[in-house]
């Protein structure tokens, strides 16, 4: 009889166990599933400053590669320009002999030296080398006479009235100027004209 109900205790504990097993089985406790969900949310935040700073490196590289462009850019313009404008200190420096054999030739003529005096003819030689030298190098010759003055080629010495022009025109140049590429290296001086008061 004694055992008998030894083995139906034994039998209920076993089952009471079991089911208890089975319980923690589905039912797991509420401290690991507050384990489990803590470290995802994280996850997800880390993940969120991750792709942040990867936009913000994305933006800084794409700003580092437009500047280093521009940077070329202009440094490809700046040789350019040193290329197109390094003689304009020496064309600075040159134009006043371009001067002086023109107004040797003009002095020659205006003394009615001969024209196959060998002198005159040297002087006229010289300049036309020159002006070849100046031209090849891209520098063109203002001389403005009986044009309109403009301000940016041109310096007005003086106003004179003259009835038989255009106000505002070039009536005699004392000194040519000159251009380097489309850029001025020296004005020319004029004498411009102007309406007779009254008139």
């Amino acid at each position: 009889m004694t055992n008998e109900n030894d083995d139906s205790d034994a039998k209920l504990e076993e089952s009471a166990s079991a089911q208890t097993e089975d319980a923690n089985e589905s039912n797991p406790p509420e401290s690991d599933e507050q384990e489990v969900a803590q470290p995802s949310e994280e996850a997800g935040d880390a993940l969120e400053i991750a792709l942040a700073e990867a936009e913000k490196f994305r933006d800084l590289a794409l700003r580092s590669e437009a500047e280093m462009q521009n940077l070329r850019k202009r440094s490809e313009r700046d040789v350019q320009n040193a290329h197109k404008f390094g003689v304009e200190r020496l064309v600075q420096n040159l134009l006043p002999v371009m001067d002086s054999l023109e107004k040797a030739i003009e002095t020659s003529e205006q003394a009615q030296t001969p024209e196959d005096d060998p002198q005159l003819e040297g002087l006229r030689l010289c300049l036309k080398l020159f002006s070849e030298v100046l031209e090849k190098e891209g520098i063109v010759v203002v001389d403005p006479l009986g044009t309109p003055f403009d301000p940016n080629l041109h310096e007005a010495l003086s106003l004179i009235e003259n009835p038989d022009l255009e106000p505002n025109s070039v009536m005699a140049v004392i000194q040519k100027g000159y251009q380097l590429h489309e850029r001025l290296v020296r004005p020319a001086m004029v004498m411009v004209s102007k309406a007779p008061e009254g008139a």
